[in-house]
């Protein structure tokens, strides 16, 4: 029963927070800066000694992602061409990544290092914990190795939360240190990537509640 209402609970969380951060994404999209985000990019990186980092743009609405594999900064349309709060935010986030990756922080490392790992688990992990579902009286391990697999992506979501959460407080830092942000347009870079920072805690949690079902099913199958 507790179960289902933290499902129910993150659910709900899940849906106000990336409402919330779409509204405060347009909403700060509106306040401009001196700087495109493509150019806020080359200029954290540059401020950070960092040459062998790309700035590319990416398709589509809030992809923006640092690629550790080939070194490049990946920017929404959004984000690469437009001069405003959010845009520079983001783009300095995502060279927070490019930064954290220079300088070897260890988180960052042990999350790259588990990608494959988490690459594997994604693939299947859904069919051995719906087969261990249905099969759990006559062949209960493999719900085990589902939840096995499970338990990696969990892993992987929680070690992910302190590395975004030092990218903000890198870009933030940066930003204000450069001077592309002020007194005023400051509050608003800040509010914009806590909020995305929580989406990346309810993901955690939900990842979370769904291991703990999967293992209440192992468990009670086996008592």
């Amino acid at each position: 029963m507790y179960i289902w209402i933290i499902f129910i609970a993150v659910a709900i969380a899940s849906f106000a927070i990336q409402a919330s951060l779409n509204s405060k994404f347009k909403k700060y999209s509106k306040i401009p800066v001196g700087l495109t985000g493509r150019e806020v990019a080359y200029k954290m990186l540059q401020a950070n000694g960092i040459t062998d980092v790309k700035v590319i743009s990416t398709p589509g609405q809030l992809t923006d992602h640092y690629n550790p594999t080939n070194k490049t900064v990946n920017l929404s349309e959004g984000v690469y061409n437009s001069a405003n709060v959010a845009a520079a935010a983001v783009a300095a986030h995502e060279c927070g990544h490019a930064v954290q990756h220079a300088h070897a922080y260890a988180p960052l490392k042990m999350r790259s290092s588990l990608v494959p790992v988490v690459n594997f688990a994604s693939k299947w992990m859904q069919w051995l914990l719906l087969a261990g579902i249905i099969f759990v009286e006559s062949f209960p391990y493999l719900l085990l190795a589902g939840i096995i697999l499970f338990a990696t992506t969990t892993l992987f979501s929680f070690i992910t939360l302190p590395v975004e959460i030092d990218a903000s407080r890198r870009a933030l830092a940066w930003l204000s240190n450069a001077g592309i942000t002020n007194y005023s347009t400051q509050g608003p870079a800040r509010d914009a990537l806590k909020t995305a920072a929580y989406t990346y805690v309810i993901a955690a949690l939900g990842s979370l509640a769904s291991l703990i079902y999967y293992i209440m099913i192992f468990t009670g199958r086996r008592n």
